[in-house]
């Protein structure tokens, strides 16, 4: 009985938090959608259905993990699809046009990727730049840089990497993940824990929070500004070798425009573009979202996939205009304690 009376309460104090507050309405959201689409269309309940979802956006969640911490953290990282699109090329390159192995090859990129991540965080937090300049820089040098590798799309064939594109992974009852999507649900899982258990990950919505707080908490502020935009670019090579799997091809236009779906995935998922509250599961789910609108749209058959932008465009209003309330009902709650 004292847990039934309680329960409302908890209730109460989840929605007084804006970061439960924004994962509990993306998860409402895609639960709504979800239940709409399996009443509009015959088959769209399916369970392969929602597998494909990520074994259709698994680049993509790894990109929106890495931009996860770069926005708590209170920045923002421009240069991740153009990062993803050079790590095809780069690969492809050297797979098929100089014989490397293809482990060689990643191994490569995403050494690169954490490199170039790195090297923007460095001039972000030693000359104290906007990041959106930096990073984009960071995207026009990589965009340019896979142009350079090559101007035509590269076809890839090297068994090894085709195996692995064509591999799945069975769940039972016909249903089946591929490798790709595995992974994407490794680095979620990873990245959770790394946010809510581990000092780097409380540095960072610390620094996200307040900046000037967390340097006077004596918090590695530089060291770990630098290490999320090293880990935005590892999570983007990654991404990249994903996509290449995925496409069986590089191509220096590959992910142009990636970078706008990562961030909305992670405003939808409930983090807060200002820094310093998110979830990455939320990422996830918003990851989701966005794949459940393309197949909702696919499923109706008649409607232009230009609504897919429009309809993200509209949640992602809305879902600032909840972080806005919500942050601000916290903040008369904390001024009249």
């Amino acid at each position: 009985m004292n847990a039934t009376m309680s329960l409302p309460g908890k209730w109460r104090r989840s929605l007084s938090d804006p970061q439960r507050a924004s994962l509990l309405a993306t998860a409402m959201l895609f639960a709504l959608m979800a239940g709409a689409g399996g009443v509009l269309y015959d088959g769209f309940l399916n369970p392969q259905v929602f597998l494909n979802l990520l074994i259709d956006n698994a680049f993509l969640c790894v990109v929106a993990v890495g931009m996860t911490f770069v926005i708590l953290a209170g920045g923002i990282d421009l240069s991740v699809g153009a990062v993803l699109a050079f790590t095809t090329v780069l690969c492809a390159v050297l797979v098929q046009n100089h014989g490397w192995h293809p482990l060689a090859a990643i191994a490569l990129a995403l050494a690169l990727g954490a490199a170039f991540g790195a090297a923007m965080g460095g001039l972000i937090q030693r000359y104290r730049l906007p990041a959106f300049v930096v990073t984009l820089a960071g995207m026009f040098l990589a965009r340019g840089a896979a142009t350079l590798l090559s101007v035509d799309s590269i076809s890839i064939d090297h068994p090894f990497l085709t195996g692995l594109a064509y591999l799945r992974l069975p769940l039972g009852g016909g249903h089946a993940l591929s490798v790709g999507a595995v992974i994407a649900l490794v680095v979620v899982a990873a990245a959770a824990w790394v946010a809510r258990s581990t000092r780097f990950g409380r540095a960072v919505y610390a620094i996200g929070g307040n900046r000037a707080s967390a340097a006077l908490m004596g918090l590695p502020v530089a060291a770990t500004e630098i290490a999320v935009y090293a880990l935005s670019g590892f999570c983007s090579a990654l991404g990249g070798v994903l996509c290449t799997l995925y496409m069986l091809s590089g191509y220096s236009l590959h992910g142009s425009a990636l970078e706008l779906d990562a961030i909305a995935a992670v405003v939808i998922g409930g983090t807060l573009l200002a820094g310093g509250s998110g979830h990455v599961l939320g990422t996830l789910l918003g990851v989701l979202i966005l794949g459940l609108i393309q197949t909702l749209i696919a499923f109706d058959g008649s409607l232009s996939s230009w609504w897919t932008k429009i309809v993200i465009g509209a949640l992602l209003l809305v879902f600032c205009l909840l972080q806005r309330a919500l942050a601000t009902r916290r903040r008369k709650r904390s001024s009249n304690a």
